[in-house]
C-alpha cells in the first residue's frame, strides 16, 4: 500500500525537484563559478520557466482540459535542466541569440577595427580577447586579426 501511495504522488514530488530545487542549486553554483557559460544556461532556464508559468497563469482554463500538460511540462523542463541535454543553453544559442541582437558595449578606447571584431564575438570570447589586449596591448591583437584575415583570404 505504501509503494502505491508513493507511486501515485511521485510526480508531485519530482516536479519541485526538477523545476525548482535542482535549478536553484545549479544557479548558485553557476554564480560562484568563473565561467559565464553556466550562467547563460541557468539565466535562460529561469526566463523559460517564467514564460511557462505565465503561459499557465493565462491559459489555465484551457490547460485543465489537457490531462497530459503537466507531464509535457515536466519532460520539457527535464530537457531544459539536465546537463546531458542543456536545453536552455540550446534554446539560447539557436533561437534567442540568432533573432535578438542586443546592443553590445565595447570599450571606447579600442580602435574601430577592434570594436568591430569584438562585437562579432560571443560574450566569453570577447572577455578573453579583452583580457589578452590588457596583457599584451592593442598591437598584439591587431597582428592576430591581420593574420586571421590573411588566412581567411586564402580559403
Amino acid at each position: 500500500m505504501g509503494f502505491l501511495a508513493f507511486a501515485r504522488h511521485f510526480d508531485a514530488l519530482i516536479w519541485p525537484i526538477v523545476m525548482l530545487l535542482y535549478p536553484l542549486y545549479a544557479s548558485v553554483r553557476a554564480i560562484e563559478s568563473p565561467s559565464t557559460l553556466d550562467d547563460q544556461q541557468w539565466l535562460t532556464y529561469w526566463i523559460l520557466y517564467s514564460l511557462i508559468t505565465l503561459f499557465e497563469l493565462f491559459f489555465w482554463k484551457v490547460l485543465v482540459w489537457f490531462p497530459l500538460w503537466p507531464y509535457m511540462k515536466l519532460v520539457f523542463c527535464l530537457w531544459l535542466v539536465l546537463p546531458i541535454f542543456n536545453g536552455a543553453a540550446y534554446i539560447y544559442e539557436n533561437m534567442v541569440r540568432k533573432y535578438v541582437k542586443f546592443g553590445i558595449r565595447v570599450n571606447p578606447n579600442y580602435s574601430e577595427r577592434e570594436r568591430r571584431v569584438l562585437q562579432m564575438m560571443s560574450l566569453d570570447a570577447r572577455k578573453s580577447v579583452e583580457r589578452y589586449i590588457e596583457r599584451n596591448g592593442s598591437e598584439a591583437f591587431d597582428r592576430i586579426v591581420k593574420a586571421a584575415e590573411k588566412e581567411a583570404r586564402k580559403l
